[in-house]
């Protein structure tokens, strides 16, 4: 779960760096279409792991429900960093036509982020099953409820990347950088929220491990 979280959380702020303006002057489009393309990976990297270890017994449950929301959601969420991955990737790809742009770019992402969106939403239904549906105390309700939030973030960011027709340019460029930093911050804070604590040994069992 350690790796999980710093594959998510490294994404994240590729993301937000990205999605900078002040960043994208500095180092121009390519480096600033491969920082994306980069915390893509990462993403992906994460989304596989959690995918790996979901759908494990929860402690408590009533019923098998949480195990197939949070497996469910793993596996939606994997599916829309791979969008994520075409999206980011064919951005590195010189002379796009419109149309071509709009198939190889802006619908992976809108589909990216309509699975995050989904993948929230289990997430949700998974975490109102084992805590109460108001619960900001708990750690697992305030990360599960950011990434909605970032999954929501991230939704507004693909409406406003739309190439608008006859034009090479977006149909809302703040929407989409504003979106798209908000959105990975929120994904930020939640994969920090997550990181499992560090074990603690007494000196016993540190002389008996060494």
């Amino acid at each position: 779960m350690r790796r999980e979280s710093w594959g998510f959380a490294i994404g994240s702020v590729l993301f937000a760096l990205g999605a900078l303006q002040v960043y994208a002057d500095a180092v121009g489009r390519e480096v600033d279409n491969a920082t994306y393309f980069v915390g893509s990976l990462f993403f992906t990297a994460a989304a596989y792991i959690q995918l790996r270890l979901s759908g494990r017994p929860v402690p408590g449950a009533e019923s098998l429900r949480v195990e197939r929301y949070d497996w469910w959601a793993a596996l939606i969420q994997f599916a829309g960093t791979l969008l994520f991955n075409l999206s980011t990737g064919v951005a590195l790809v010189h002379g796009l036509t419109v149309e071509q742009d709009e198939a190889w770019q802006w619908r992976p992402d809108l589909f990216g982020s309509t699975a995050f969106l989904v993948a929230s939403g289990l997430a949700v239904v998974a975490t109102t099953e084992t805590d109460k549906l108001w619960d900001p105390h708990a750690r697992n309700w305030r990360s599960t409820w950011l990434n909605m939030i970032g999954s929501v973030a991230f939704g507004v960011s693909a409406v406003g990347s739309f190439i608008l027709p006859g034009t090479d340019m977006p149909a809302d460029p703040v929407a989409a950088d504003l979106g798209t930093f908000v959105g990975a911050l929120c994904f930020l804070v939640a994969a920090l929220l997550m990181r499992p604590p560090h074990r603690t040994y007494s000196s016993n069992q540190s002389s008996t491990r060494s």
